[in-house]
């Protein structure tokens, strides 16, 4: 079974109505998961004996006309804490770590019915954009299996878009969900930051993070970000607004008379031409269904990266000094007293691209530093936020390019971080800002075939009109029905 010929909606009415079993279902998703994955590359670990006896469990029990997710496989992007379930963040320095209890969004998911089949490779400790920087390995993205799937949650996205799983969790600190979705030809979104509690995510830049999901249509990752929202307890920066239905009116929705501002910033020259082509015939077809559209200027956005590179990466660093070989995880061998303790395991357990992260953090942070550079890019990040505040006093939604390109080669940017963290610079200021943004199919290049990804920005705690309109876009489009083609395709 192929799982993106499916939904979450048709599933759960075959599975209430006996038509199939959660047993088959998982059996098709680790059947598929066996075709792809020598190519693929998408999981770190796999679930199998416990998602297949969970099915088992629910099948005794019978799947319940209520529970939407109740017997539905998924994916988990692996730096999401599953008790029992190894988590890793794609580091040697958890390459055994087996935590003790669940993140919260996991927990909501099992009280659901939702069945885990593994965890989807990252960018080590979700620092990257390409899903290069795994201790793992790096996976490849299925409609070209030289390309990358982007990062963080290129896992995730990957295995999405193979056909392994309808969804798979991912993480968005500077478009870690947006990316691999546009890469991969898929629905990402990144909720306000605050509307779903980080409970169990083993953290990156905590003002930054949220949990978000990658899916093959709108409507399934409507239903599964309705599943996980609201406040907790655990988190002391979750909401305490009511979280909507936000499957809710989408059937009914139309964009007759919505608003949109497109920033100037997010269409220049430094997008490609082959990208902005397929954006610009985006926005002519909800002119045509009734749209509205202006130009508007984000004028800090070129801002936006080196503001978020110091600030998230001054985060990291503090983070990160959790990792020390005392308490959990990987511990160096061959140390003489505490302070080789700390220095080799650090050393030998991270990564490159986290200990330049590390680096450049505590360097922002550090005494004669912190007002030349945390200050500043603090200041650069309220500027950011008023820039779209401005925006949406007059505009219901913010549409552009998700990236400036569509996926790269795997290894053509590696070794030049400085590019390799450009190709955030349309996403980072939503993160930057806190308000929600999503991703959707729009279309493939005419130079490569890849996909496009346009991007839909939106207000605080407005996510209800990021899905209806991009409901609407998908609903009107066929770009959605296409799909990566692997060797055991037809």
């Amino acid at each position: 079974m192929d799982y993106r010929q499916t939904d979450i909606s048709q599933l759960h009415a075959d599975l209430v109505a006996g038509k199939v079993t959660a047993t088959e279902l998982v059996k098709a998703s680790l059947a598929r998961m066996d075709e792809t994955e020598a190519d693929v590359q998408a999981f770190i670990t796999r679930n199998d004996e416990a998602a297949l006896a969970k099915a088992k469990d629910l099948d005794e029990a019978g799947i319940p006309a209520d529970q939407l997710l109740a017997g539905i496989p998924l994916a988990v992007k692996d730096n999401i804490l599953t008790k029992g379930l190894r988590t890793t963040a794609a580091s040697k320095i958890l390459e055994n770590f087996m935590p003790v209890y669940d993140a919260t969004v996991i927990e909501k998911l099992n009280a659901a019915g939702f069945i885990n089949v593994g965890k989807t490779n990252l960018d080590e400790f979700a620092m990257g954009s390409s899903t290069e920087t795994s201790y793992f390995g790096t996976t490849h993205n299925p409609w070209d299996l030289s390309r990358v799937p982007g990062g963080s949650s290129g896992g995730s996205a990957a295995a999405v878009a193979a056909g392994d799983v309808l969804g798979a969790f991912g993480t968005d600190t500077g478009g870690s969900i947006r990316m691999p979705a546009s890469f991969n030809g898929i629905v990402g979104m990144k909720p306000t930051y605050g509307r779903v509690s980080r409970w169990g995510v083993i953290a990156f830049g905590s003002s930054f993070d949220q949990v978000g999901w990658l899916t093959q249509n709108v409507k399934d990752n409507a239903i599964l970000m309705t599943a996980i929202s609201g406040q907790d307890d655990h988190d002391m920066t979750s909401s305490h607004r009511p979280v909507p239905d936000f499957v809710a009116g989408l059937d009914e929705a139309n964009v007759k008379g919505l608003r949109i501002g497109v920033p100037k910033e997010y269409m220049s020259d430094a997008i490609d031409a082959d990208v902005r082509e397929v954006i610009q015939a985006g926005l002519d077809h909800l002119v045509s269904l009734g749209a509205t559209v202006d130009e508007v200027s984000l004028p800090h956005t070129k801002y936006g990266v080196p503001a978020y590179y110091i600030l998230a990466s001054s985060e990291a660093s503090s983070n990160l000094q959790r990792f020390d070989g005392i308490r959990y995880g990987f511990r160096a061998d061959d140390v003489k007293n505490l302070e080789d303790v700390y220095v080799k395991t650090r050393s030998e357990g991270f990564g490159d691209e986290v200990k330049r992260r590390i680096m450049l953090g505590t360097f922002s942070l550090s005494a004669g530093f912190y007002d030349a550079y945390f200050n500043k890019a603090a200041k650069i990040r309220r500027l950011i936020a008023e820039d779209f505040e401005k925006v949406f006093a007059d505009h219901d939604v913010i549409i552009g390019a998700t990236g400036t390109s569509t996926a790269f080669k795997i290894g053509e940017n590696i070794d030049d971080p400085t590019k390799m963290y450009y190709n955030d610079v349309l996403t980072v200021t939503a993160n930057l800002a806190g308000v929600p943004a999503m991703s959707v199919p729009a279309g493939f290049s005419k130079v490569n075939g890849m996909p496009v990804g346009m991007q839909l920005i939106g207000k605080k705690y407005d996510e209800a009109t990021l899905y209806k309109t991009a409901y609407v876009f998908e609903q009107t489009t066929d770009h959605h029905k296409q799909t990566a083609k692997l060797g055991g395709d037809q």
